[in-house]
């Protein structure tokens, strides 16, 4: 019985269909057809049929029935189609069994490497790792000759899973024994596993590799050995990389500039980061919102705010203007060390520029203003908060204050 949201269609050697609809697809195509029974139509109207239904068990059985048909053979399309349709479904062994039954007739059909990519997507969507590396396998039975697109799909699904990394090597060294050359894609893909597996030695093995088998870096490539290196704090190895880069032609992209602005301000290198961040402009990647931050807080962290502060002024001559972050960063950083005029001149400044202070900047510099006797200015700095519409924390008003406040 093929079921379906309108029709019921009862099957009992012969199709049965409801009085007052048309034939789903039945149609003969010759008058011999007729004679032995009705007929699900040629290859191209099954394949629609099963295309278009939502149950994949229902396009199963449109599948098997038109396949008794005389002299019926389903086209590539039908197979490529419903095989899809089960595996989407977590029918994988109805896939499986369709996949067989493919191959014993794979001499009549073109089976593409496309095909077994969706399957191993499959795969890896159902958490099914090692499914999905037998399905490249399966892929070479069918005499397919994968691209490495279709080994790079398969690698990225295989490395987050930490028990699939050394089977996912093995087959990236392999890889030529099916046809197949890794591109500088492959060797990334390998080298941020490793990297963030800790295996630096042998990211920097592949990285070096690559220059001996003609395969080019990219831009990424040298970012995912910065970016290793930084996780391990060997932040004057990442720099050195970084000058390797642009001695070879590569101008690194924002993130690479990133990683190691942060990695060294985190080891209090603020001197090298403020030269690097200078260095950028010249060597053709403009520094952004992000870059000054992270160099801000790095100073505001060491209790060199006033440094900072030369930083924030820098930024409108290098197309780059301050945000809500540059000034809440800043305040704190000058209230940390009791420069709280400074730092109600970069309040000011930032409601001038139409930002709206957190509360958490108003309660530092009031709770500042406080503690030094400085009352009337705390009270400002209060009246300011409240007509930003920002509400008292209860610290800001519950604090050790004189009595007068």
């Amino acid at each position: 019985m093929l079921r379906s949201s309108k029709t019921v269609i009862t099957v009992t050697g012969r199709f049965v269909l409801p009085p007052k609809s048309p034939p789903l697809a039945f149609y003969s195509s010759t008058p011999k057809q007729q004679e032995g029974g009705p007929s699900m139509g040629s290859p191209a109207r099954v394949q629609k049929l099963i295309a278009s239904q939502s149950d994949p068990l229902l396009a199963k059985e449109i599948f098997d029935l038109a396949s008794l048909q005389p002299n019926f053979r389903p086209s590539y399309s039908s197979y490529h189609t419903l095989i899809l349709k089960l595996g989407r479904s977590r029918h994988f062994s109805l896939m499986h069994n369709l996949l067989s039954r493919l191959k014993s007739h794979s001499h009549l059909y073109p089976v593409t490497p496309g095909l077994f990519s969706h399957i191993i997507q499959i795969y890896s969507d159902a958490k099914l790792p090692q499914q999905a590396l037998e399905s490249f396998y399966t892929m070479l039975q069918f005499d397919c000759k994968p691209l490495p697109k279709h080994l790079n799909r398969l690698l990225q699904l295989l490395v987050p899973h930490r028990n699939y990394l050394r089977p996912a090597f093995d087959l990236f060294k392999t890889a030529h024994r099916y046809g197949i050359v890794p591109n500088t894609k492959s060797y990334n893909i390998m080298m941020r596993a490793f990297c963030f597996n800790g295996d630096l030695s042998i990211a920097y093995s592949l990285f070096n590799q690559m220059f001996k088998r003609d395969v080019l870096p990219d831009v990424e490539s040298y970012r995912i050995l910065m970016q290793g290196l930084c996780r391990k704090s060997q932040v004057n190895k990442a720099v050195d990389l970084l000058e390797d880069m642009l001695n070879k032609g590569f101008v690194p992209d924002t993130l690479s500039y990133t990683t190691l602005l942060n990695s060294l301000c985190r080891k209090k290198k603020l001197k090298e980061a403020y030269k690097l961040l200078c260095r950028m402009k010249v060597k053709g990647c403009n520094p952004d919102i992000v870059h000054y931050n992270t160099v801000i807080l790095g100073f505001c962290r060491e209790a060199r705010a006033l440094d900072a502060c030369k930083v924030l002024a820098d930024m409108p001559s290098n197309g780059c203007l301050p945000n809500l972050v540059s000034y809440r960063t800043l305040v704190w950083g000058l209230c940390n060390q009791g420069m709280f005029e400074e730092a109600k001149h970069y309040v000011e400044e930032m409601v001038s520029k139409g930002f709206s202070p957190h509360f958490s900047v108003f309660h530092a510099l009031i709770k500042g203003f406080c503690n030094v006797g400085k009352t009337e200015e705390a009270c400002g700095v209060l009246g300011e908060m409240l007509r930003h519409g920002e509400a008292p924390h209860t610290e800001t008003l519950g604090g050790n204050y004189p009595e007068d406040l």
